[in-house]
């Protein structure tokens, strides 16, 4: 291939690009206008039926050589940053910072979020329940205790 070819292939790569970029601020103006029908009937911001059901298709309508684990992280982030635009959710969780349930709330709900690291499980838990968070993710085990029982009878008092 002759740098030619290669200058030709980035120039394509280039216009799937802006392609992409005009793609993604229709998608933004659309879920503003999501925002504000949500907002006139007091629906929740997030509803993880509707995010998981954009993944599954996504997935579905992969027929790249990405792989799922990659389409899965593309489309978390364009949900995450999409819906941070109606609202951006606070997520309390079992800190400090760069732990496992930091990754988890991650992984549910991507980068767009504001975390609220935790001392205790119940410290969450109370965040959660007094409303000053959307929700605490709790873990329900982790790997020094197995399954961890304070979730479980906190889960069980809220």
């Amino acid at each position: 291939m002759s740098t030619d070819d290669l200058q030709k292939l980035r120039q394509k790569i280039d216009a799937v690009d802006d392609q992409m970029m005009r793609l993604l601020i229709e998608r933004a103006a659309l879920v503003q206008q999501v925002g504000d029908v949500k907002a006139q009937s007091q629906a929740p911001v997030f509803r993880p039926e509707r995010e998981a059901a954009i993944l599954s298709r996504m997935v579905a309508a992969n027929t790249s050589a990405l792989p799922e684990q990659t389409i899965t992280a593309i489309w978390l982030e364009i949900i995450s940053g999409c819906r941070a635009l109606e609202r951006v959710m606070r997520i309390a969780y079992l800190g400090p910072a760069g732990t496992y349930s930091e990754q988890a709330v991650r992984a549910l709900f991507g980068h767009r979020v504001d975390l609220v690291p935790c001392v205790t499980l119940e410290e969450a838990a109370r965040e959660a329940e007094a409303g000053s968070v959307d929700c605490a993710v709790l873990p329900v085990e982790n790997s020094t205790e197995g399954t961890v029982g304070r979730t479980l009878d906190i889960l069980l008092k809220t």
